[in-house]
């Protein structure tokens, strides 16, 4: 990491798209399918044990998580399908995520969301079920802020997270 310091805006007031469907199976063996985060904010992570970037960012994913769940917020960590499920579950269970962790054993959710390969990769989609904004740069240590805006369909959204990351 280094180079120039970017502000990623995750606004609910951009135009969105519709987040494809998915069902996945957790390391507890629960399943998660998008439709169940419906009228919540939801943070979909994709990420990898392997990717020293993706576990540098964790514990600010883990922060944003802890200061939002309360305000419908949600956080769905998808690990890719090259990751090892022993060393996902071992990840999970030594870290405490307090969110689940899917495993997309076949790739195909990531595929879904335009053929993720690059990690971290972290969706939020709305309460609607819509995606907000993808980005590919990690959300580190920086400034996360709670505010409100309104969406084009005029409700009020929950927050604005702005993460300042470097890359």
């Amino acid at each position: 990491l280094g180079g120039a310091v970017l502000m990623l805006a995750l606004l609910a007031c951009v135009s969105a798209a519709a987040a494809a469907g998915f069902a996945l199976r957790d390391t507890d063996g629960m399943q998660h399918r998008l439709e169940q985060y419906r009228g919540k904010w939801v943070l979909v992570n994709f990420w990898a044990t392997s990717c020293t970037t993706c576990v540098a960012e964790m514990p600010q994913v883990i922060a944003t998580y802890d200061k939002f769940k309360d305000k419908g917020y949600d956080t769905l960590a998808v690990a890719m399908s090259y990751d090892p499920p022993a060393y996902v579950a071992n990840f999970v269970e030594t870290r405490k995520l307090p969110f689940p962790v899917a495993i997309d054993s076949t790739g195909a959710v990531a595929r879904s969301f335009g053929d993720v390969k690059l990690t971290p990769t972290s969706v939020l989609i709305n309460k609607r079920g819509e995606i907000v904004k993808p980005s590919h740069h990690p959300i580190v240590e920086g400034k996360v802020a709670c505010h409100d805006c309104h969406d084009p369909h005029g409700s009020l959204s929950p927050f604005q997270i702005k993460a300042e990351s470097t890359y």
